[in-house]
């Protein structure tokens, strides 16, 4: 079977929308599957559907992997099957990137990447280098080819740049950490004060640039390992760089609306906004999609589910996630309009849905303590404060965290070992936390839940002087213990 290229697919008569010859625009730093499927998904469509006639040049940010030898090897190329729910519907659609134009490894041909900044052509840098991409490290040497660290690498290219004379960039950080693009600006900084770089270029980089913080969502299953061979038969040609994404995504970018002049993704039609301020949007994802998650999982997993989807397939199950969402956590989030949080709300309800994901509940549950804090606790105190009651749902799912830890009898292998039904499953959590739920494994659910709440630790001071909580989670927790999971579940959302 040939390789995925233009000429095979003008020889297998492809009749999708496709670009060979465009100016390169955008310097990405990332060849995963995340930006593929995000990023460069919609720099396609906008190629197609309104003329911006933009390439990306990928920039391979590790010196290891054979990603970039392979995305050259295929000219750019490669498939995106875009799968899922779009309100109820089933989507299985497949589209050929063609907007990347080539990859760049700087470990082997630094000059060339510090040559992409020569191009005046070139107007935005996006990164998703995980996480743990946008760090200072103080070993970073101006002198170095390539610097080890991404923003060093960036501020090397931005210095690279200033020296032609050339105009800045919009750049647009996809790295999952709070205020990203601040986090990236700050670690420039930092290398142009070590590097002692001139005050004038210190200048044009604030003057000429614009770093802007974004928040990214789509999930992204990548490479389908599973289907690969069957897919390639279907589509006629080998490739290598299959991707897979689910059909919902959101792009929000904190800065001025003139960066959509420039990257007129609202004028095609795709889920990009520019705002004000993207902290508002990055609480509604933490409060409806993960806070759903979160406040359902634990409970859904002790009532015999194993994966999302199934639940979502089961009327109280979902009935218990729909109450939390509409009665409890949409009516006290605040800073956004309403009927946006109600069609995001519905959005989840399709992603949670998703015929093409195997997305396990023992997954979302790992460190279940950190995440309910983060994701669900806000919720409930807001709710408190706002209606001077507790909520429903959400006390009830603080009653089933308590009860899938207390499952734990031993602990093996830095994990708490538990039983449902016939099989053992492990509790993921951090060392300390499970160290307490395992001193706890004999209590009563009195002093269970009593000692749990009352750590400060685990939840400050929030949850012990939340009034009527405790007594609230023990009657939640008796409840479970006469009904079981799945009827108390059935019971509390009636």
């Amino acid at each position: 079977m040939e390789r995925l290229s233009y000429e095979t697919l003008q020889k297998n008569g492809y009749e999708g929308y496709l670009l060979k010859q465009a100016p390169e625009k955008i310097l990405q730093f990332g060849e995963g599957n995340f930006l593929r499927a995000f990023t460069d998904h919609f720099v396609d469509v906008l190629n197609e559907k309104c003329g911006f006639n933009g390439k990306v040049v990928i920039v391979q940010p590790r010196g290891t992997g054979r990603k970039c030898e392979v995305i050259n090897g295929q000219e750019g190329l490669y498939t995106l099957l875009l799968r899922g729910n779009d309100k109820g519907r089933k989507v299985d659609e497949k589209r050929v990137i063609s907007c990347i134009s080539r990859c760049i490894n700087p470990y082997s041909d630094f000059e060339g990447f510090l040559k992409c900044a020569q191009n005046p052509e070139l107007r935005f840098i996006v990164s998703n280098t995980t996480e743990a991409g946008i760090v200072y490290d103080p070993s970073c040497s101006q002198n170095d080819a390539p610097p080890s660290s991404f923003p060093a690498k960036l501020t090397r290219f931005l210095y690279e740049r200033f020296l032609n004379d050339l105009p800045g960039f919009i750049i647009l950080s996809c790295e999952l950490i709070d205020r990203n693009g601040d986090e990236l600006l700050k670690c420039v900084r930092e290398y142009a004060d070590k590097w002692e770089l001139s005050g004038d270029f210190k200048n044009w980089l604030e003057k000429e640039n614009l770093f802007c913080s974004t928040l990214v969502d789509r999930i992204v299953p990548g490479f389908p390992a599973a289907e690969a061979d069957s897919i390639c038969e279907e589509l006629g040609y080998k490739d290598e760089l299959l991707d897979a994404g689910e059909v919902f995504a959101s792009w929000v970018i904190e800065g001025p609306e003139t960066i959509l002049d420039e990257f007129p993704a609202d004028k095609a039609g795709l889920p990009v906004k520019a705002v004000a301020n993207v902290d508002p949007y990055k609480k509604r994802k933490v409060r409806i999609l993960n806070g759903a998650h979160t406040s359902m999982v634990l409970a859904a997993f002790l009532a015999g589910k194993d994966i999302v989807r199934d639940c979502m397939d089961d009327e109280c199950i979902k009935g218990f996630m729909d109450k939390a969402l509409n009665e409890e956590i949409i009516p006290v989030l605040k800073g956004l309009d309403a009927s946006e949080l109600t069609v995001f709300a519905g959005a989840v309800s399709d992603r949670f849905a998703n015929p093409f994901i195997d997305h396990e509940l023992l997954s979302i549950a790992l460190n279940s303590t950190a995440k309910w804090k983060a994701r669900v606790m806000p919720s409930l105190l807001d709710y408190y404060e706002q209606k001077n009651s507790l909520p429903v749902i959400l006390t009830f799912s603080f009653a089933a965290y308590l009860m899938f830890y207390h499952c734990g009898r031993t602990l093996e292998e830095g994990a708490l070992k538990g039983r449902r039904g016939d099989s053992d499953f492990f509790i993921r959590d951090d060392g300390w936390v499970l160290e307490e739920f395992h001193k706890l494994k004999d209590a009563d659910l009195e002093t269970l839940a009593s000692t749990i709440i009352d750590d400060e630790r685990m939840w400050d001071s929030k949850l012990k002087d939340l009034p009527g909580f405790k007594e609230a989670v023990i009657k939640d927790m008796k409840l479970i213990g006469e009904k079981g999971m799945y009827e108390a579940m059935r019971l509390i959302s009636a």
